[in-house]
């Protein structure tokens, strides 16, 4: 692979590697893991499973590259294989039995059991919205993940998910629904604590 392959699209460098070039899926894979990562750890909220999820992602586009057909972005298609990954995780786990799974496992968190005080704040924020997100559906987290989240395009989204525009903007809608109850939670915390003050009102 030549020095100016921090040029080379997207689509020559999958080609390049379907050709047999063995440096370029490495360079394509570090032009997109930051997202990656973000899209399968916020999806997830787990780091360890999202490592596996990432690498069960890569090592199928790795092996599928050849049936990529340039219908959409290499991007999108990338996303769409570790979404799916993260999905076929999530599915799972919920089948695995568990003594504290979904709802109550994610509101036991809420309500602060078990969590480490953070005098910041930021890191028990996350952990709170992370553990808010788990009560949803796995197809509904991941569009607000991608959505809301990490600010893909209601049409970035769809592509990426493999469904319609309409679909992703239901699925936010009800995600949002029923997160609300939560965040007003957290946002109501952090304002008695005036480290957070609610900017506006409403979701987007």
């Amino acid at each position: 692979m030549s020095p100016s392959a921090g040029t080379t699209p997207d689509a020559e460098l999958l080609r390049q590697h379907v050709d047999g070039d063995p440096e370029a899926f490495g360079e394509l894979f570090r032009r997109h893991r930051d997202r990656l990562w973000a899209v399968a750890l916020r999806t997830l909220g787990d780091p360890e499973e999202a490592a596996d999820a990432l690498q069960d992602g890569m090592l199928s586009a790795f092996r599928r590259a050849g049936d990529f057909r340039g219908e959409s972005a290499v991007t999108t298609w990338l996303h769409r294989i570790v979404v799916n990954a993260c999905l076929d995780r999530l599915r799972r786990r919920a089948a695995r039995p568990a003594t504290l799974t979904g709802d109550e496992e994610a509101l036991d968190v809420l309500a602060g059991h078990g969590s480490v005080e953070d005098p910041g704040g930021a890191s028990a924020t996350r952990l709170d919205i992370d553990a808010a997100l788990r009560i949803l559906p796995p197809p509904q987290r991941a569009a607000i993940v991608l959505v809301d989240m990490l600010g893909f395009s209601v049409t970035d989204a769809a592509e990426i998910l493999d469904i319609s525009p309409g679909t992703v903007k239901s699925r936010c809608a009800r995600s949002r629904a029923r997160l609300l109850p939560y965040l007003d939670h957290l946002r109501g915390n952090r304002t008695a604590s005036g480290s957070v003050s609610p900017q506006g009102g409403g979701d987007a």
